[in-house]
């Protein structure tokens, strides 16, 4: 492999692009039994959802990092470097080891006759590492859906978790929330523990009949109470234990997001991990997730980015812009949105009359044209003060914080925060 040393991540992947996103276990269960089911040797944590997914994933490595186990967490996407998508103990992998591990992934496809998506690939080169680094727990997010993701592999996850139900994906999931709950609770295994957020009625009901078909033993989680501090309180449902702690990460929807993973933290200690309380609090204090309402220092200015891709999760944006105390006319707006999603929605959701908007393309991406984001964003608030295009996010965001005194939010899609984030880490030529 030593040739291939110079060879970009991008480069060894390429051959993989044509494929797009096919669901399906067939292919990747296939490449594991070549690569000798890495997926058999790894115990995981494994949590689906529409939202909350990864603040869940950063929770739950963050903790039993702290409890003295060795950690892997797998997720997607990544914001800035293909790396950030396998890590252990919350240190990504080296480019020389993920690139020697998806070469070897490679080179197993190219002797055998089928054709794995990225996606695929990728998360057949995660099971490897963490096999190969004898990991002692994984945790481990779904790509897309459940039933039919490549994460989907393992038959006896310690606990399975579903985080939210709400519309996306829509395209490929199903029309329905009873549809979209089919697919993430596809990730349930029977009698395997399963912890479950607060969820709409249609998909709740989906999910419960599931739970009820496979024996699984359930857990439905209401949100944490908010005792201001930065500090949040578990309450149990049947079978947990009441507990205080803090929540590192912004947002409202962080008390349902942490309770899950105080709840499965929890299950993890019934089945004989040891993880104490105390740690317990010490990783949640510690848990950082880059790109979901983050506070970043951008020329000088304090701005707030988030990836706020679908509806639900601008409901959550909008929630905590609310609690600033900003009036409406000092919040302006950046953002990017891809064309698969609910743009409309997305608007309606964030947007209110006396805002300013500033859209922009989001780049090496399938995205919205911002002119007719434009025209949407106008007929859906049509009393913004401002609503112009720019050609790429610096640009915007030099407009944007032209004014001292205005809230500028850069959101509307993870891979636009990640493009930002590459680029501004980047010292100018």
């Amino acid at each position: 492999m030593q040739q291939h040393s110079e060879w970009e991540i991008d480069e060894i992947l390429k051959p993989f692009q044509p494929f797009g996103v096919k669901l399906g276990l067939e292919r990747v269960r296939q490449l594991l039994t070549d690569l000798g089911n890495p997926q058999q040797q790894v115990p995981i944590v494994h949590v689906a959802g529409t939202n909350g997914k990864g603040s869940v994933c950063a929770y739950l490595s963050s903790v039993l990092t702290a409890a003295g186990y060795r950690t892997g967490r797998y997720t997607s996407p990544h914001l800035i470097d293909w790396t950030e998508r396998i890590c252990i103990n919350g240190i990504p992998i080296s480019t020389a080891d993920f690139k020697a591990l998806l070469w070897h992934v490679r080179e197993t496809v190219e002797a055998k006759d089928y054709s794995p998506t990225l996606f695929e690939v990728v998360t057949a080169a995660a099971w490897l590492y963490f096999a190969q680094q004898q990991v002692d727990i994984a945790v481990i997010e779904v790509g897309l859906g459940g039933r039919l993701d490549a994460t989907n592999v393992c038959e006896k996850p310690l606990v399975s978790i579903i985080t939210s139900i709400s519309r996306e994906h829509w395209q490929i999931l199903g029309p329905t929330l009873a549809d979209i709950a089919r697919e993430k609770a596809g990730i349930l295994k029977p009698e395997c523990s399963a912890v479950v957020g607060v969820l709409p009625p249609e998909a709740q009901a989906v999910v419960a009949a599931r739970i009820q078909e496979l024996n699984c033993p359930a857990i439905f989680v209401p949100p944490a109470l908010d005792l201001g501090s930065g500090q949040a309180q578990f309450m149990p449902p049947p079978g947990l234990t009441e507990m205080t702690y803090p929540v590192s990460l912004l947002g409202e929807m962080q008390l349902q997001n942490s309770a899950l993973a105080i709840a499965t933290l929890q299950l993890l200690q019934q089945q004989g991990w040891h993880i104490p309380d105390t740690t317990i609090q010490q990783g949640m204090a510690q848990t950082q997730w880059a790109g979901r309402l983050q506070w970043y220092s951008w020329q000088n200015t304090r701005i707030l980015i988030d990836g706020a891709h679908n509806p639900a999760a601008a409901q959550v944006l909008r929630q905590y812009i609310e609690t600033l105390g900003y009036a409406e006319t000092q919040i302006t707006w950046v953002m990017g949105m891809l064309s698969t999603k609910d743009h409309r929605d997305i608007f309606q959701a964030l947007l209110k009359p006396g805002n300013q908007l500033n859209l922009v393309p989001v780049p090496n991406h399938d995205c919205a044209e911002p002119q007719q984001l434009a025209k949407l964003a106008q007929e859906v608030t049509s009393e913004l003060a401002l609503c112009q295009v720019h050609p790429d996010v610096e640009t915007a965001l030099t407009a944007a914080v032209a004014d001292p005194q205005h809230l500028v939010i850069l959101c509307g899609s993870l891979y636009l925060i990640g493009d930002f984030l590459k680029q501004d880490s980047q010292p100018p030529d």
